[in-house]
């Protein structure tokens, strides 16, 4: 089996405040390490009930200083939301303190709703459209300092200069960032928990164009998935329905905290809500370890994945240990007591 990573959205429940999902994300982060899992990302998000960081470097550098091996990074800083240099500078910082440790993951959405992005951004330069590609290109140019000898930029240094910028890796729920990835030779990883897009099709598409370059010589591409793992599939699926109600909720336009069990099975639900729950567990990989593995296993191997990614949103915090605990058990990367 591939290696395990973790992704955190540092979630918010009912019954957890947002200053201690922050708390909760730096002891998990540490049971993950303990455990052998590959990576620790952190997501950017503003303005969600549901999501208490919205600033993954200062997470990144909290985290990578209370573990020793995992490595830490954003999965990911929404590009369009920064000015490319201080995202340079604050990575070569992390990178700086945390040698070899250190991820950059860019993503080109906003992470948040218009008026919420228009906050984010009116002091910074107004560019129309979708600036991605311009910003990732000036992030690029930062590291490698090849602004033309006019440019004003020529002679601003992105410090420590003495430190390069950690792996730069493309995420994306679509085509366009496996292209972009596969075309400039960074690595991939693909969001199949929200995605509408197929996951076989975009990842075996990055490995298939990949070409190699300064970044990385070969392909590397990790599919990010929603698990929820216990002891027993009943178990599972009881602990399923705070995340299922969750994502209708959010369908609806309504960005909730994650509710609990007993919650969810007060919901009065509607014959059409049920349809939309059953529709989005396509998304949603829930049992036991053998469950999961016997549902994961051709999806892994159909898109050639190097790496997994999880991101396991339970409500209850020891319920989300223990689900990566069994998961990292099935996978045979820590022999952890569940």
């Amino acid at each position: 089996m591939p290696p395990l990573s973790v992704l955190d959205l540092s979630v918010v429940t009912t019954g957890t405040r947002p200053a201690q999902a922050l708390r909760n994300s730096i002891d998990l982060a540490q049971e993950a390490d303990r455990l052998g899992y590959t990576r620790y990302w952190l997501a950017e998000h503003h303005g969600l009930a549901s999501v208490a960081s919205p600033a993954p470097d200062i997470m990144i550098g909290q985290i990578a200083a209370a573990t020793a091996r995992i490595r830490v990074g954003s999965g990911g800083v929404m590009l369009p939301n920064h000015a490319p240099l201080v995202v340079a500078e604050r990575f070569k910082m992390l990178e700086a303190l945390f040698p070899g440790r250190i991820d950059l993951g860019l993503g080109r959405a906003p992470g948040t709703d218009g008026v919420t992005a228009y906050a984010l951004r009116n002091r910074l330069e107004a560019r129309p459209g979708d600036d991605f590609l311009e910003r990732l290109q000036e992030l690029i140019l930062w590291e490698t300092r090849e602004f033309p000898a006019d440019h004003p930029f020529n002679k601003v240094i992105a410090m420590p200069d003495d430190t390069p910028l950690p792996p730069l890796w493309l995420l994306g729920s679509s085509d366009y960032s496996a292209q972009l990835a596969a075309q400039v030779g960074m690595g991939f990883a693909f969001a199949h928990h929200f995605a509408s897009f197929d996951a076989v099709a975009a990842l075996t598409h990055y490995r298939a164009h990949f070409r190699p370059s300064r970044w990385r010589q070969a392909p590397q591409g990790i599919l990010a998935v929603a698990v929820v793992a216990a002891p027993t599939d009943a178990e599972a699926e009881e602990l399923a329905m705070s995340m299922d109600l969750n994502r209708l909720q959010r369908e609806r336009g309504a960005y909730l905290p994650i509710p609990s069990v007993e919650e969810a099975k007060a919901y009065p639900y509607t014959e059409t809500d049920r349809a939309i729950i059953a529709r989005n567990r396509a998304k949603l990989f829930v049992g036991s370890p053998a469950t999961i593995l016997e549902r994961l296993t051709p999806l892994i191997e159909a898109s050639q994945a190097d790496e997994v990614m999880v991101v396991s949103a339970i409500y209850d915090h020891e319920a989300r240990k223990r689900s990566y605990r069994l998961l990292a058990e099935a996978f045979g990367i820590g022999k952890a007591a569940v």
